[in-house]
């Protein structure tokens, strides 16, 4: 059984983080010419990736997500709104707290303390949390908060400082990543019960898409009150390797600081659940051992993964930018960006937690193939528009605007459910891999072109977490459409037939 498991794990990872290793080391012994430290360092952090992405994909599947469920599950059984209130407010910052990647927008904003930023977004997170709880148990469709928050957000960016406008965007994206993300949607899973109603399952898609607004409209207001008028980047350090001890002492060097950090990630949501395992839960000995070991395998997972990621993918990132935006032809970068995000995304650790959350909670309906493939087209788009600005300087309301018009339009005519996977998906899309690797990738050609980087390369995330919103959702017109045509006798084996409404639980 085990044996199994890693095997499968194994293959997926394989064929996740393979083709992004050959576009990379097929272009820097043909058209990019790489220095060879930086492709012999990039070969072994791909190494470390893939046992990390092995590693952590288990332990999601035996504690992250399991935790979720069942502290969600126990608090339902209570019946006690304020204390499922209070507990999701209390998980929704810790959660954030942790998260890795916002360390790493706290460390390029300069103007702003790393404390006051990372609190100011964790309580974004933390209250729209609390929003998207009160979403689920009175049955207030989420098309409509969409709506109404993301209008508070564009309309407080009018007035927020311009070279601020990428980082509090790209906050969003970089909130929901792989501690956020199997939690919260697995504790999601356990409080939808509350409504009791048909479409309780469905209802826990959504916690991401607003957990993502949150600090979005936090950041924006920390910024009017903080009015950095000089927002700035430190550029990437790219290491120099001679011989393999320098090479390994790299990533030894890089490993006590992972562990340090994904020990702050990690810890606190382990305590809080032996204390509600001794409080409420009292889980039997051998679910626990379970929960636990899977929380060690989560750790050294994330550990691994982001110890390879910080070390080889990041200077990787940022040398081939700069050398295809040196090139007379530099709009390749365009091209090669698109098939870079195209396969990148395969690589994000969070995406295979929404691959079969949307696999389990539609009956297979939704498969986690026809998701994936939607979300690599979308993150695809995005890149490909990301080099469009980096070349070109356009402002990123022009790309913004636009796109979550269209997104919000289609909220009007797809299925609600597909409505809320599409807007989790965003969040999920923007991962590590996109922090080290497609951004590092922007700002190396924009510093290459002579470019601002905070307000030309900076916004990479947010474009990355803003196009699945369409492509999902063109998904779900294929379903509506497929589903129109599929013979009446077998409409009512479709899981998707009721998701257009809603039902209302009385409180």
């Amino acid at each position: 059984m085990v044996k199994d498991i890693l095997k499968e794990k194994i293959s997926e990872v394989v064929k996740a983080i393979l083709p992004v290793v050959a576009i990379v080391l097929i272009l820097s012994v043909t058209i990019v010419p790489m220095p060879t430290h930086v492709v012999m360092v990039f070969f072994y952090s791909c190494i470390l990736l893939m046992i990390g992405m092995v590693l952590f994909t288990i332990g999601a599947e035996q504690a992250m997500a399991p935790m979720g469920q069942h502290v969600g599950a126990r608090l339902t059984k209570t019946r006690k709104l304020w204390l499922i209130l209070l507990l999701g407010l209390l998980l929704g910052f810790m959660v954030t707290f942790s998260e890795p990647d916002l360390q790493v927008l706290a460390n390029q904003v300069q103007s702003i303390p790393n404390r006051v930023l990372i609190f100011s977004v964790s309580g974004g997170v933390a209250l729209f949390l609390l929003a998207a709880l009160l979403r689920m148990v009175l049955g207030i469709p989420l098309q409509r908060m969409l709506l109404v928050f993301y209008v508070i957000a564009f309309v407080l960016a009018c007035y927020a400082p311009p070279d601020f406008l990428a980082v509090a965007f790209d906050s969003g994206g970089v909130t929901t990543g792989p501690m956020t993300v199997p939690f919260i949607m697995a504790f999601g899973v356990g409080v939808s019960s509350l409504r009791g109603s048909r479409h309780s399952s469905q209802d826990s898609f959504g916690l991401i898409a607003l957990c993502s607004i949150g600090p979005i409209i936090a950041v924006l207001i920390l910024s009017l009150i903080f009015k950095p008028e000089n927002a700035t980047f430190e550029p990437v350090t790219v290491p120099r390797v001679l011989h393999s001890l320098q090479l390994g002492g790299m990533f030894l060097q890089e490993l006590p600081d992972q562990l340090y950090e994904m020990g702050q990630s990690v810890l606190p949501i382990a305590i809080f659940f032996c204390i509600f395992q001794v409080l409420l839960l009292h889980l039997d000995k051998k679910p626990l051992l379970r929960i636990l070991d899977g929380i060690v395998c989560t750790y050294i997972g994330l550990v691994l993964f982001l110890t390879g990621a910080n070390v080889g993918f990041i200077p990787a990132g940022f040398d081939l930018g700069a050398i295809l935006a040196a090139f007379p032809y530099n709009w390749i970068i365009v091209p090669i960006g698109m098939l870079i995000g195209y396969f990148i995304i395969k690589a994000e650790p969070a995406v295979y937690v929404l691959m079969k959350q949307v696999e389990d909670i539609t009956a297979g309906a939704v498969s986690g193939n026809a998701l994936l493939r939607s979300l690599s087209i979308g993150v695809a788009v995005s890149i490909g528009l990301a080099m469009v600005r980096v070349l070109t300087g356009i402002h990123l309301f022009y790309i913004l605007i636009p796109g979550y018009a269209i997104a919000l339009l289609l909220t009007f005519v797809v299925p609600p459910v597909f409505t809320a996977i599409a807007f989790d998906s965003g969040g999920v899309a923007s991962g590590p891999m996109t922090a080290t690797f497609l951004l590092p990738f922007a700002m190396g050609a924009c510093m290459t072109l002579g470019g601002n980087v905070v307000t030309d390369a900076f916004g990479v995330v947010t474009m990355v977490a803003m196009t699945p919103l369409i492509t999902i959702q063109l998904l779900g017109i294929f379903y509506m459409w497929k589903a129109r045509r599929t013979p009446e006798t077998q409409v009512h084996q479709n899981p998707l037939e009721d998701f257009g409404d809603y039902d209302i639980i009385e409180l």
